[in-house]
C-alpha cells in the first residue's frame, strides 16, 4: 500500500491578538494563533486585499460578507478567498450561467438578474429561477426602474441588491421599493457618492468597488462601505506570472 503523502501546511501560522473581552479590562490581552492549512498541490490562492478586512461586513443570514470577488471565471472562484462570489455580467443573464457558478462555488453567490437590457417580467422570472438555485442575492444594474424593482423585491426572499452609478441617483426611493443592499459603482465618484449615502442613511448597507490599490479600498470603506467587490487579475495575468517562473 503506498505510504499517505503529508499535508503541507504551508506557511507558519499567523499570530494576531484577540480583542479584549467586554466587561473585564484587566484581563490581559491573549496570542491566539490562526492556522493555516494548504495541501501539495492546492496552495496558489488568489487572495483578497487585506484591506478589506477593515470593512465591517454585512451580516447576511448569519454569515458575515466583506469581500466579494467581481468575476464569473469559475476557475478563479474555486481558487480565492473571497467571502462571496459577485457574479455580474455585460451579457443578458442566463440561468445555465448562474447555475454552474452556484453549483461550483463554495461560497454564497450574488447573481445579476438584468437591469438595463434586460428588464420587465424577465428580471422576475430570472430572481426567482436564481434563488431556487441557491443564489444569496439578486443583483439589479442601475437603470431598473423603482416598479421593477419592487416586483423583483416582492417576488424573492433573499436581499435584492441595487447598483448606484451617479450621485443622481435617489436612494429615497431605491429603499422604498426594496432595495436591501445598495452597490455602489461610481467609478472616479464612487467614495464620494458613499460618504454622502452613509451621512444621510447610516444603517443601510453598502457595497462598493474599491479597485486594486490598498489607498483606494481604505478610502473605500473611511467613506461608509461595508464590504467590497474586488475584481481579480485576469487567469491569462496568473498565467503569464506562473510560466515566467518555469522558464527561470
Amino acid at each position: 500500500m503506498p505510504e499517505a503523502k503529508p499535508i503541507n501546511h504551508g506557511n507558519p501560522p499567523v499570530v494576531e491578538s484577540a480583542p479584549p473581552l467586554s466587561g473585564n479590562p484587566q484581563i490581559p490581552k491573549e496570542e491566539r494563533t490562526v492556522p493555516s492549512i494548504e495541501s501539495r498541490l492546492r496552495h496558489n490562492i488568489l487572495k483578497m486585499p487585506q484591506e478589506i478586512r477593515r470593512a465591517s461586513g454585512i451580516v447576511i443570514y448569519g454569515r458575515r460578507i466583506k469581500s466579494l470577488v467581481f468575476t464569473t471565471d469559475l476557475a478563479i472562484i474555486k481558487n480565492c478567498d473571497a467571502d462571496a462570489v459577485f457574479a455580474v455580467y455585460p451579457f443578458t443573464p442566463q440561468q445555465s450561467i448562474s447555475a454552474a457558478i452556484i453549483s461550483a462555488a463554495s461560497v454564497p453567490v450574488f447573481c445579476g438578474v438584468g437591469g438595463g437590457t434586460t428588464r420587465g417580467m424577465r428580471t422576475i422570472s430570472l430572481a426567482k429561477d436564481v434563488e431556487s438555485q441557491g443564489a444569496m442575492g439578486v443583483v439589479l444594474n442601475a437603470p431598473i426602474s423603482n416598479v421593477n424593482l419592487l416586483g423583483v423585491s416582492r417576488a424573492v426572499d433573499i436581499p435584492t441588491v441595487v447598483t448606484v452609478a451617479t450621485p443622481q441617483t435617489d436612494i429615497d426611493a431605491r429603499l422604498t421599493a426594496g432595495a436591501a443592499i445598495l452597490n455602489v459603482a461610481g467609478g472616479k465618484d464612487t467614495v464620494n457618492i458613499v460618504r454622502a449615502i452613509r451621512q444621510k442613511h447610516p444603517n443601510v448597507p453598502i457595497i462598493a468597488t474599491g479597485g486594486n490599490k490598498p489607498d483606494t479600498i481604505l478610502a473605500t470603506i473611511e467613506a461608509g462601505a461595508n464590504a467590497i467587490t474586488y475584481t481579480p487579475p485576469l487567469v491569462q495575468e496568473l498565467f503569464s506570472e506562473m510560466m515566467a517562473r518555469y522558464r527561470s
